[in-house]
């Protein structure tokens, strides 16, 4: 294991950007934390003596020693951009900046270009793990310059599930949010399979099938087992007729580029594309399309159509 550093500010203190503090806290690095909330910050300064969150950003880059290793966990896009903005006239030449937003990853190379120019290391980390990954560790996925990944690697090798696993450099500046990227179109597809699996299954009446019990038997030695199989499994034991859930889906961004990158270089990924055009149907986006269908089959075989 690489020597651990003395010290980072984790910039958005959120459900990810917390555990995360936690972890490295754990591991013996002194965080200086950041979150625009002020009971987030207040509720980590009295967990850990190794966090300190501070009320600014110039306060928690300040505390650093330099150089500095400053690590963004903030939503993708605007955002990230501003507080970008903010914190440059801050670091110096030989700082490191680590986005661990979901970012579009041309948007990382440009980052990097710039950041590069002013000597600054710019690293773009795709981060897994989710809200379990503060006690079972982060899948962490690197672009950058060898020199910045080795100034990174003590982070990581905390915040991975083990020093020598869970994290890889993936290549240059734009390779770790790239790697991201897909790995977030096959979650769409794997998300997708099982929903539609489960939904044929419910929709099974005459059988009554205990879909708790399938799920539970799956998990263990079947094919498809996995951890999304996992959390599928946890929430039909708790509730599978699922009456009180809205059914509808929002996109998060990384499966449209996914998408679009899949159109940009011909590569067929039709199960990918299926997936995100379902959570547009879900959020009410295919509306229109359904109505004029309706109307359609009317007008040339007199069939009824429901009013709203």
């Amino acid at each position: 294991m690489s020597p651990t550093p003395s010290a980072v500010a984790l910039i958005g203190l959120g459900k990810m950007g917390a555990n995360m503090a936690r972890r490295l806290a754990r591991g013996g690095v002194t965080v200086h934390g950041y979150d625009t909330a002020a009971e987030t910050r207040q509720a980590l300064s009295a967990e850990y003596a190794q966090i300190t969150a501070h009320d600014s950003l110039v306060s928690a880059i300040s505390a650093l020693p330099q150089p500095r290793l400053v690590w963004l966990m903030l939503p993708a896009g605007e955002i990230s951009e501003q507080t970008l903005n903010t914190i440059l006239p801050l670091l110096s030449a030989g700082d490191v900046v680590i986005d661990g937003a979901n970012a579009y990853y041309k948007d990382s190379q440009a980052r990097a270009a710039r950041l590069r120019a002013l000597g600054i290391g710019f690293v773009d980390a795709g981060v897994s793990g989710g809200v379990w990954g503060g006690d079972n560790g982060y899948t962490i996925m690197l672009g950058g310059h060898e020199a910045d990944i080795a100034r990174v690697r003590p982070l990581v090798e905390v915040l991975a599930p083990a020093a020598d696993r869970g994290w890889l450099h993936c290549g240059p500046n734009g390779a770790g949010h790239y790697v991201k990227m897909v790995h977030n179109g096959i979650e769409y597809g794997m998300m997708q399979a099982f929903a539609e699996g489960f939904a044929l299954m419910e929709a099974k009446q005459d059988l009554n099938l205990d879909l708790a019990a399938v799920s539970e038997v799956w998990r263990h030695g079947s094919v498809i087992r996995s951890w999304l199989l996992d959390l599928t499994a946890d929430t039909l034991q708790q509730d599978t007729t699922l009456s009180d859930i809205q059914p509808k889906v929002p996109d998060s961004g990384e499966g449209r580029w996914t998408v679009l990158e899949a159109v940009e270089l011909g590569v067929p990924a039709p199960v990918i594309s299926n997936a995100l055009f379902m959570r547009f149907a879900s959020q009410g986006k295919h509306d229109y399309a359904s109505k004029l269908l309706a109307m359609m089959r009317k007008a040339f075989g007199g069939h009824a159509v429901g009013k709203a």
